[in-house]
């Protein structure tokens, strides 16, 4: 009998001639988190979903030994059966059933004749709620009412509820506040403490280093090396993640600030569900050429809903002015703001950056069509040597660009979507969560790239929930909270400490002076 729960040896996956995986080995012990690490398109989710049977035995070479056996799957259902549950970063939840009827979907408990016994349902619902420390939760309640942090335990019980041997998790924390990865931290070494193992998928190498007991790290489809957590720091992972060291991870590099020449006024939005209540309270800001302006808050504090009514995008009633130039201009959908030059990367790239039915290439350059249209005929020459040079400039990983946008890993796509706004030539441009599910090499070279536009004039609006990616880009920061603005900090030796007050509690800091750019757009009325 063998010693680990899974052993998965030789493992080769080829993609039209490309190959995805190239000899992967890793080992789980029961009661055994892995940490699994590499930059985005090195086939860390090709991996899992050769494991849990995605990719059928027969379309990949290998083999995988469960608990000592060949696994021989060819489909979910079959390593359900086994115990083998992934959990994916996008969640697979139907937003208008109730808790109880997500957790049990595909595996309802029935009355003779064959219907539903909700009782049953919901009293086990409850008790695997309470299990993951979220015992207020109405199971009887559609998931779509409560938040993303929610709804990721929501999918945690629905795999404790088919009876999970081996959980897979992959990137389970890119929509968590702070407090709520620290619960599911705490459930994950609940679960290794009771013989369930774990394969913790997750850019964020702190908190693989917090809950994994061993880290495998895979680079361009190879193993390069699978190692005890405690022989290894941070630093070393992302040297062997991406193959060098990344020595500054924010750019230093100075950039000239100009004049104002975007200005938000009295922002104001309502909630679509309940049109009373304000998720935007009256916000105004300016913003000058050549700035990066962060914005920080908690979740929640309506930070997408600002940047969204400043695109277009939101979809409830907002009111407010925006003024581009020194003129006031209509931005109420995307495609007047994108000509306008005011452009956005949304936090949301499943559902509002990609178009999914398109390829690589239709998807970056969906916003300047135009350019290579006439007489309604593309010119698939050109549009195809600009899709390259995106392709090249933004070190987008793909093996064509007419592949489906889908097949990319998530932080491809983020690329791809950016290529798409910056093709259109922003004046203005706003990012929503830039680096969220992002490998640490491509998030600086994020950074670098809004560095080098602010350089060139482009004027940037960043929202992100990491306080460390604020400090480290912005010029300066916005802190919002509950709808209002609370803070306006020029980022001179500017702390978390002071940010988090301010979104926290504005009466800890009850005279929140303007900063020099609002000083000088107040003094120039």
């Amino acid at each position: 009998m063998s010693d680990y729960l899974l052993e998965m040896q030789g493992i080769i996956k080829d993609f039209g001639g490309v190959r995805a995986l190239d000899g992967i080995d890793i080992k789980v012990k029961a009661g055994e988190c892995l940490g699994l690490c590499g930059e985005n398109g090195a086939g860390k989710s090709t991996l899992m979903k050769v494991l849990s049977g995605i990719y059928p035995r027969g379309s990949w070479q290998g083999e995988i030994l469960w608990q000592g056996q060949p696994l021989q799957s060819q489909s979910m259902r079959d390593t359900e059966a086994a115990g083998i549950i992934i959990i994916h970063q996008e969640l697979m939840l139907v937003q208008e059933l109730s808790v109880a009827e997500n957790i049990f979907m595909g595996h309802e408990i029935t009355l003779p004749g064959g219907r539903m016994n909700y009782p049953a349902m919901y009293k086990r619902a409850s008790e695997l709620m309470c299990e993951l420390k979220m015992p207020d939760i109405n199971v009887a309640l559609p998931v779509m009412q409560y938040g993303g942090g929610h709804q990721q335990l929501v999918e945690i019980a629905k795999a404790l509820n088919k009876q999970a041997k081996l959980l897979i998790l992959d990137e389970p924390s890119s929509s968590l506040t702070a407090s709520e990865i620290a619960v599911l931290l705490d459930i994950i070494r609940d679960l290794k403490a009771k013989g369930v193992a774990c394969v913790y998928i997750s850019h964020k190498l702190d908190e693989v280093a917090a809950v994994c007991d061993t880290v495998a790290v895979i680079r361009d489809g190879k193993h390069i090396a699978t190692t005890p957590m405690q022989e290894m720091d941070v630093d070393q992972i992302i040297t062997q993640m991406v193959g060098r060291e990344i020595t500054a991870m924010y750019p230093d590099q100075e950039h000239d600030i100009g004049e104002v020449m975007f200005e938000a006024r009295n922002i104001t939005c309502y909630d679509v569900d309940n049109p009373r209540r304000k998720k935007v309270d009256d916000i105004s800001f300016t913003l000058r050429r050549g700035e990066i302006l962060g914005i920080a808050g908690l979740v929640g504090a309506g930070r997408t809903e600002l940047v969204s009514a400043l695109y277009g995008a939101y979809p409830g009633r907002c009111e407010g002015e925006v003024w581009l130039d020194g003129a006031k201009v209509d931005t109420g959908t995307p495609l007047k703001s994108i000509r306008l030059g005011l452009c956005m990367v949304p936090e949301d790239r499943k559902h509002h950056g990609i178009v999914p039915d398109l390829n690589v290439g239709q998807n970056i350059t969906l916003t300047v069509l135009q350019d290579y249209s006439h007489h309604s005929r593309i010119n698939a020459e050109a549009e195809l040597k600009t899709i390259q040079g995106e392709i090249t400039r933004l070190q987008l990983k793909t093996a064509s660009p007419f592949l489906p946008i889908t097949s990319l890993s998530g932080g491809n796509q983020q690329k791809a979507v950016l290529a798409k706004m910056l093709l259109a030539r922003p004046k203005v441009l706003i990012l929503d969560e830039p680096t969220r599910g992002v490998d640490v090499g491509a998030k600086a070279e994020i950074y670098r790239l809004m560095a080098e536009l602010a350089r060139q004039g482009v004027a940037i609006i960043m929202v992100s929930s990491e306080l460390a990616e604020v400090l480290g880009v912005s010029d300066r920061v916005l802190v919002i909270g509950e709808g209002k603005l609370r803070g306006n900090f020029t980022n001179k030796n500017l702390s978390q400490e002071t940010v988090l007050a301010a979104a926290i509690d504005q009466s800890q800091h009850p005279a929140l002076q303007p900063t020099t750019a609002d000083r000088y757009h107040q003094e120039s009325l």
